[in-house]
């Protein structure tokens, strides 16, 4: 897939509210990371890859940390050999020492020449590069609750309401079907011929 993608920022702010230079330049970088994931080629997937984005990030369209860094919450407390807190980082909120260590994995599967350590560098989810290919593995594998993008967005449906359980139960899943219907419309008006 290919995005006009000032086509898409102008229309995404048309139906939304203006962005800031910040913002702009998370939602761009993570188009840019769709345009070049080669594992999502389902223009809906995109759709709700950045729906979920947009509610977990709130609106910052960048690979944040937690607000409140887990506390009060079970995996609010140091943990691991490190000692560190593992609460919500990224275009997803990846929490708990257990996924870290499962993203560890994954990545250095996939990148054995690239090998990282994201339970030693928690933080590293904080950058586009691996915030994004986190999300993506975890959304299209059901690598958080067991269920992938294509349980729920494939050739027979598009249930863009139970997509939600990839990350989070059903936590917001109302709002963020309504951002991903909107969504996949600007993109469908911003794709670009092959």
């Amino acid at each position: 897939m290919r995005f006009d993608k000032e086509k898409f920022l102008f229309l995404y702010q048309n139906e939304y509210k203006p962005l800031n230079d910040s913002q702009k330049a998370g939602l761009l970088a993570i188009l840019e990371q769709i345009e070049n994931d080669t594992h999502v080629t389902d223009i809906r997937w995109a759709a709700y890859m950045l729906a979920t984005v947009k509610r977990e990030c709130g609106g910052e369209w960048q690979p944040i940390g937690e607000y409140d860094k887990g506390k009060g919450r079970k995996y609010g407390v140091p943990a691991g050999p490190y000692g560190h807190i593992y609460y919500g980082r990224g275009l997803t909120q990846n929490t708990w020492l257990d996924n870290y260590r499962m993203l560890t994995e994954a990545w250095n599967k996939a990148h054995p020449d690239r090998p990282v350590d994201f339970v030693k560098d928690p933080d590293l989810l904080l950058q586009i590069e691996y915030s994004y290919w986190a999300m993506s593995y975890a959304m299209r594998n059901g690598a958080y609750t067991g269920v992938g993008l294509k349980k729920y967005i494939n050739a027979e449906k598009c249930d863009y309401l139970n997509s939600r359980r990839i990350i989070n139960g059903t936590d917001c899943a109302d709002m963020i079907a309504g951002y991903a219907t909107t969504i996949e419309k600007l993109l469908t008006l911003s794709e670009m011929a092959a």
